[in-house]
């Protein structure tokens, strides 16, 4: 069994390039996979190992950076190993926005029980700040999603909000949405909330039959995607555009086993379809042969 942690920490961080070369030596030591995010304002990452070693690193990933806690931190476990190698990142922002956090607000955040009745209330404006291909999996009943692939765009949109409305905002684990917020604050938006802990804390902690939200959570990792109590859920990864599939499209006429979906089958080229093909092929004698292969996935 793989434990997995998701979390981040608003901090002022320096020396990030003596700071990566640390996390690459727990990275090695101990067995990580996944992958960690710094900048000068803070840490972001999704790791897992086997329950020890995680617990080990994550506290010494706090003592590295000198803080107590995560600003938010969710755990999850899974039956395979759901990253194929670990990676720490230096960026410009944790999350690119072109606003920068050391100190968070914590008043505006919502505990998942409490959320419910926030987003049932006809005069709240929900957002959600994923991408559209996230909220085309699943999302919550009636939320609005900005259709913006990169988050450098988001303040386009979010200007243009009515400042009197109450907004309410989520993401996968809360970090876009303190982004966000700062933003909206920042333009004079008095009620502004978000989901603590983002969907995964609300997932977790809500029951399917009280629970507002409809399908599945898409995550960043092999397990493609995860459902309430934050079980593996149902979908994978078209091999031909790396895009999320669902068993309905498994079904389409233009679904083929690690060549195309109905999402790419009539866009991609002939030479790559074939190129595809060929890659499958490999991949399925190797099974038959009981051998990895170049193409191996652990998961």
């Amino acid at each position: 069994m793989y434990f997995i942690s998701g979390f981040y920490k608003f901090k002022k961080i320096v020396n990030l390039k003596k700071n990566r070369a640390i996390l690459n030596t727990y990275f090695t030591n101990y067995g990580i996979r996944g992958t960690i995010i710094i900048s000068k304002e803070g840490i972001n990452g999704t790791i897992s190992s086997d329950k020890k070693n995680l617990n080990f690193v994550l506290e010494k990933i706090k003592s590295t950076f000198k803080f107590n806690n995560f600003d938010s931190e969710n755990f999850a476990k899974s039956r395979l190993q759901p990253f194929h190698r670990g990676k720490i990142k230096i960026k410009k922002e944790v999350v690119p926005m072109g606003i920068k956090i050391i100190k968070r607000k914590t008043n505006s955040h919502i505990e998942p029980l409490k959320w419910n009745k926030l987003i049932k209330d006809k005069n709240t404006y929900l957002i959600d700040t994923r991408k559209p291909f996230e909220h085309k999996i699943g999302t919550f009943k009636k939320s609005i999603n900005p259709n913006v692939n990169n988050f450098r765009e988001f303040p386009n949109y979010l200007k243009n909000l009515d400042k009197n409305k109450t907004i309410a905002m989520f993401c996968t684990g809360g970090i876009r949405c303190e982004k966000a917020s700062v933003f909206l604050k920042k333009k004079g938006f008095k009620n502004v909330f978000q989901l603590k802990g983002g969907i995964i804390n609300y997932l977790k902690k809500i029951k399917k039959n009280k629970s507002l939200w409809r399908g599945e959570c898409y995550v960043f990792d092999n397990r493609v995607s995860i459902k309430h109590g934050l079980g593996t859920g149902k979908y994978s990864i078209c091999s031909g555009c790396r895009e999320p599939i669902s068993p309905k499209d498994k079904k389409s006429k233009k679904y083929e086993e690690g060549v195309s979906c109905p999402n790419c089958h009539d866009y991609l080229k002939t030479s790559q379809k074939e190129r595809f093909r060929m890659r499958q092929k490999q991949i399925n004698l190797a099974k038959k042969l009981g051998k990895k292969h170049i193409f191996q996935k652990e998961f």
